[in-house]
């Protein structure tokens, strides 16, 4: 009798299972029975791209000229576009053909980088809770993933500066991510520059992933790490298009900064793509040049849908603390439901209130004992969920705990 074929595949079985896929099965079982589900589980923005965008695309997309295969670092108009954003936005100057790459979306930008320059023993420290690319991608790329807790940012930096005075093996990476997903720690310029003073003391690269540059509230501006004198000698970025300009399913994202860590991207994805299809790079042209009133008007959204949910949460008896930027709210699960655990509290959530959220523990063992909120539904669905939420605590008579901590 032949043998099958092995299901024993090398990197597949260091990557556990899914736990979002959990609350999703969960979700799509209750809406197939009928259930109304407001979903406020994955990060997948609501908004319509805005229609300069759209109608360039379509103009594109007419030309046979861009149906041939692109180019994988990207088109040279959309990387200068890119470099003249962050020159107007951020006062910071970067070459676009050696400083800028396009890449398919922020995952692609972080994951491929990873596999380009780490190895075997590497160490990448990174906090914990954490968008789980930045733990497995380094898995993935057979590094070690050093996970630092940060229930704030100056826990974060000093377990970091431990870390290097204890450790006889510094970490080849720092990566980060402000405003943090899902913690929505923000941070300014002098952590910022801390981070790059302890990179060039030690000789290690900084990766910087910059989803939610634009979705700051209350007047508060996400700061760039390439806004620190000398920091491109040590530090890239990723950028993405997919919240500040609701362009999620394009998957438009670029990585800027330094040359080596830049050239090594380039290099990785000439051999695995040949860059995203060209009507759309011209429509981000579009985006980057012609629709700069677009990010502020996406933020002012999230920050509306933010007031809702936390007035709601509050009234309800959960009390949350309400985040200065990101497209998020990161609660700690009442007190009376704490031994439950986050997956289980989410899908006792789900059953009782028919609203999803995202786990904590999808985030890392240090997102136990929380829950993630996307501000992806409008503001008379955030106002139904927290509704049904007043309603399935005061069924359960829940005394809730003391205020959520924003870690």
């Amino acid at each position: 009798m032949p043998l099958p074929p092995s299901d024993e595949f090398y990197r597949i079985q260091k990557l556990p299972p899914y736990v979002f896929a959990v609350i999703n099965e969960l979700r799509d079982k209750a809406r197939a029975a009928g259930i109304d589900v407001i979903d406020m589980g994955m990060g997948n923005p609501d908004g319509a791209t805005p229609q300069p965008v759209v109608e360039k695309l379509v103009e594109a997309a007419y030309n046979p000229a861009n149906h041939r295969y692109s180019v994988s670092r990207g088109i040279q108009s959309l990387r200068e576009a890119i470099v003249a954003r962050y020159r107007q936005q951020y006062g910071v100057s970067l070459d676009p053909d050696t400083e800028a790459i396009t890449t398919i979306g922020a995952k692609d930008a972080l994951a491929h980088l990873l596999f380009a320059i780490i190895g075997p023993g590497d160490v990448v420290v990174s906090p914990n809770p954490a968008y789980p690319i930045h733990q497995y991608g380094v898995i993935m790329a057979e590094g070690e993933a050093c996970m630092l807790p940060m229930p704030d940012a100056p826990t974060f930096l000093h377990e970091l500066k431990r870390l290097y005075r204890s450790s006889s093996k510094p970490p080849k990476v720092i990566l980060i991510s402000f405003p943090h997903n899902p913690t929505t720690v923000c941070v300014d310029l002098p952590f910022m520059h801390e981070v790059v003073e302890l990179a060039r003391e030690h000789g290690t690269y900084i990766v910087h992933d910059f989803a939610y540059a634009e979705l700051g509230f209350d007047g508060y501006r996400p700061p760039s790490i390439l806004q620190i004198p000398g920091a491109a000698d040590h530090a890239v970025e990723i950028y993405s298009m997919t919240k500040s300009y609701n362009m999620a399913g394009w998957r438009v994202g670029f990585c800027l900064g330094n040359r080596k860590l830049i050239a090594a991207l380039a290099r990785i994805k000439s051999y695995l793509d040949y860059g995203i299809f060209q009507p759309i790079q011209i429509a981000a042209v579009t985006a980057l040049r012609e629709c700069n009133d677009a990010p502020g008007l996406i933020a002012k959204i999230y920050q509306q849908r933010r007031d809702i949910l936390v007035h709601g949460l509050r009234e309800a008896g959960w009390p949350v603390d309400p985040p200065k930027a990101s497209m998020f709210l990161w609660a700690r699960i009442p007190q009376t439901f704490a031994a439950l655990g986050s997956l289980e509290f989410a899908k006792l959530l789900m059953k009782e209130a028919h609203v999803a959220v995202s786990p904590g523990i999808g985030f890392g063992p240090m997102g136990e004992g929380f829950v993630r909120f996307s501000l992806i539904e409008d503001n008379a669905r955030v106002h139904q969920a927290t509704a049904s939420i007043a309603g399935f605590l005061e069924r359960q008579h829940v005394l809730v705990g003391p205020a959520a901590v924003h870690v």
